[in-house]
C-alpha cells in the first residue's frame, strides 16, 4: 500500500515539469516593484555618507587646527582684533595633519585648505581645495569635491 502511494505520488510529479508563465510574471512584476523603491534608497545613501566623510574631514581639520594653535600659541590667537586663519600647511609642518590627507568621497589629495576663526576665536568656516583635475573648477557648499564647511556643519558632524 504505501508502495502505491509513493507511486502515485511520483506519477503526479512527472507531469508537472515548471512553473507557469504567470507565476513567472508575477515574480517579475514584484521584484521590478521592489527594484524602483530600493534603487534610489541606495543611491541616496551613498550620497548621503559621502557628502558625511567630507564633513567628518573638515571636523577633523579644525580639531588639528584646535591643537595647533593650543600648541604653538599657547593657545592664544596672535592678534584678537582680527580674524586668525590657520593653513593645512602649516599644520602638516608641524605634524597635527598626515601628509598627504585626501578627501575620502572622491579620493583626491587635499593641496591646500584653510580653517579662519573669529576676532572672538570661535570657528568661522573651514576650506578645502583638493588637487584639480584638468581645468575643473572646486565647487563650494561642501560637495565630493571638497569646498568651504560652515562652523555649523563642521560642529554638528559627529564625533565618536
Amino acid at each position: 500500500m504505501l508502495a502505491q502511494a509513493i507511486k502515485r505520488r511520483l506519477s503526479k510529479e512527472e507531469n508537472q515539469k515548471g512553473f507557469t508563465l504567470i507565476e513567472l510574471l508575477a515574480v517579475i512584476v514584484i521584484l521590478g516593484i521592489i527594484a524602483v523603491i530600493a534603487i534610489p534608497l541606495i543611491g541616496n545613501v551613498i550620497s548621503n555618507a559621502k557628502e558625511d566623510s567630507d564633513v567628518a574631514t573638515a571636523r577633523q581639520i579644525y580639531d588639528a587646527s584646535r591643537l595647533y594653535i593650543v600648541g604653538e600659541s599657547n593657545g592664544k590667537f596672535n592678534d584678537s582684533t582680527n580674524a586668525v586663519t590657520v593653513t593645512i600647511e602649516q599644520m602638516q609642518e608641524k605634524g597635527y595633519l598626515d601628509k598627504p590627507l585626501s578627501l575620502p568621497s572622491s579620493k583626491k589629495v587635499i593641496t591646500e585648505g584653510t580653517v579662519t576663526y573669529t576676532a572672538k576665536g570661535q570657528l568661522a568656516s573651514v576650506t578645502i581645495s583638493p588637487q584639480p583635475e584638468g581645468s575643473t573648477p572646486i565647487t563650494s557648499g561642501g560637495t565630493t569635491t571638497g569646498g568651504s564647511f560652515t562652523a555649523e556643519q563642521v560642529l554638528k558632524s559627529k564625533t565618536k
